[in-house]
């Protein structure tokens, strides 16, 4: 199977992070590959060095019709099968009379028609397959695979490289910096526990000004530690009492899933991911959306409550083995991409439309 995979985004968030986890997955399982990105897009030297194909172009906002044309030229030059559009960014730039067919990764609960170019789309979850469905899309044409946590095992940090006293309890949240994530909660969740709790915040976006004037306000000093943007995962979550997901909206949440391969104890707030995935009380913990005092409640407990603890981790590894493994979803994945290849002529229109 030759793949050409479009990624025009040049931002640093998780839908970021599992294109570029994926598309390596797909290369150590002998994929024939060549990704169409941005030369500043973030990884694109992991890539590179680990044997990925790279097509680098410009993929502006501005003037789509110059970067149409440029993408329909890698297109004629690859010869791709297929072609996997990473998020609704990189659906718009398929060229008009493409030779190979075109799928489209949902992350979220969007607009199908941003992914109108597309022959059949892939969504990360039940939930957001069925509100394809519900948009219009044909259901043999929406395609559910799940993410995986590229989760790589490492020692846990030493919590003295993070000014964190070596007996606190550390809640570590992996999130950008931005107001869906629900972390001003998480900050005020934080006032209403004791000294001994710490938050590590790895992440960077727009909000970080705002969020540290917060901390202030709240008077947790030295208690919220401000990371920035972390590879180091692995290290995080082994250092780490609990993991936290405070999100507003959260379409999936592939954080859970590195809680969960890392036995690490889970703590969500419940939007659409979180409650679709979370077994409460076996799984992880689930809180309302916004409710700093719940959140304050269920990270104690998960904290402090060692036979929680213990079946919280047990429930998380037992759902990752289960369902969400790098090579269960990479087989899963293998598999959608033969499915749409199976169901659409050649010219890349589907089967039903002559």
């Amino acid at each position: 199977m030759r793949l050409l995979h479009i990624m025009a985004s040049r931002a640093l968030g998780g839908a970021e992070t599992y294109a570029v986890d994926m598309i390596l997955a797909l290369h150590r399982a002998g994929v024939d590959q060549c990704v169409v990105t941005p030369a500043d897009a973030p990884r694109t030297a992991e890539l590179a060095a680990a044997g990925v194909r790279l097509a680098t172009a410009p993929l502006a906002r501005r003037l789509a019709f110059r970067q149409r044309a440029a993408v329909a030229r890698l297109i004629a030059a690859e010869r791709p099968e297929l072609i996997h559009c990473w998020m609704r960014r990189a659906a718009s730039l398929l060229p008009a009379g493409r030779p190979a067919p075109a799928v489209g990764w949902f992350g979220g609960y969007y607009d199908p028609a941003h992914f109108a170019r597309c022959d059949a789309l892939i969504g990360v979850t039940p939930g957001i397959v069925a509100h394809m469905v519900a948009k219009g899309i044909a259901a043999d044409r929406a395609i559910y695979v799940p993410t995986f946590p590229a989760i790589v095992p490492a020692p846990p940090i030493d919590r003295a490289v993070l000014d964190t006293p070596p007996a606190a309890r550390v809640v570590l949240a992996l999130s950008r910096l931005h107001p869906k994530k629900g972390l001003d909660t998480l900050l005020d969740a934080m006032a209403a526990l004791g000294a001994d709790y710490h938050l590590w915040l790895a992440g960077e976006g727009a909000l970080l000004g705002a969020l540290e004037a917060q901390a202030r306000r709240l008077g947790l000093g030295a208690r919220v530690h401000f990371l920035g943007w972390r590879t180091d995962r692995a290290a995080l979550l082994g250092a780490a009492d609990v993991c936290v997901l405070p999100s507003r909206y959260e379409p999936f949440g592939t954080v859970i899933l590195e809680a969960w391969a890392a036995d690490v104890p889970l703590v969500a707030a419940a939007s659409a991911g979180p409650a679709a995935t979370v077994a409460d009380g076996q799984t992880g913990l689930l809180v309302p959306i916004d409710d700093a005092p719940a959140l304050a409640a269920a990270l104690r407990r998960a904290a402090e409550d060692e036979g929680l603890r213990a079946r919280l981790v047990a429930g998380g590894r037992a759902a990752y083995l289960r369902d969400y493994t790098q090579e269960s979803v990479t087989a899963q994945m293998r598999a959608a991409y033969r499915r749409i290849l199976a169901q659409v002529h050649p010219i890349g229109r589907p089967a039903d439309r002559t």
